[in-house]
């Protein structure tokens, strides 16, 4: 006769260990670091850019030897910006350069403000440095704005 068969119960099988991951916690893993990555980039080539943009306006401005040539040198950074706006707003003239300066900006401060200094300033003998300064902190704020950086 046949030896009687020893039953047993059934043995679930041991929990799997956290490591190793499963692959496709590697591909998650792999994602976040490429994701990461090129968000890192990204943002280090928009400081540089923003950086070098900056220096483009101040070390131009250095180098304008009277308020007189810093005036021209506004204008021309602001013509060369505006393009970016509009490709034929560096044609403007007057009081329709001043408008387009203005626009899209809550204050007027290119129509009717300091930067009205712009229609002339830049062919006087003698311009106030004040007044140059004034016209300095308006422009460069919207040269970055027109230039991407702000």
């Amino acid at each position: 006769m046949a030896a009687p068969l020893v039953l047993r119960d059934v043995h679930l099988p041991a929990a799997p260990s956290w490591w190793p991951l499963a692959p496709g916690w590697w591909a998650l893993i792999a994602a976040i670091a490429i994701v990461s990555m090129a968000a890192y980039l990204w943002r280090r080539r928009r400081t540089r850019r923003r950086r070098e943009i900056e220096q483009l306006f101040d070390q131009t401005l250095a180098q304008a030897a009277t308020p007189a040539a810093e005036v021209a040198a506004i204008s021309e950074l602001l013509r060369r910006a505006a393009r970016r706006r509009d490709r034929d707003a560096d044609r403007l003239q007057g009081q329709q350069w001043l408008e387009f300066l203005d626009r899209g900006s809550k204050r007027q401060d290119f129509a009717a403000g300091s930067g009205r200094l712009l229609l002339d300033g830049g062919y006087r003998r003698q311009v106030d440095a004040a007044q140059a300064a004034a016209l300095r902190e308006i422009a460069r704020r919207r040269f970055l704005q027109w230039m991407g950086v702000r």
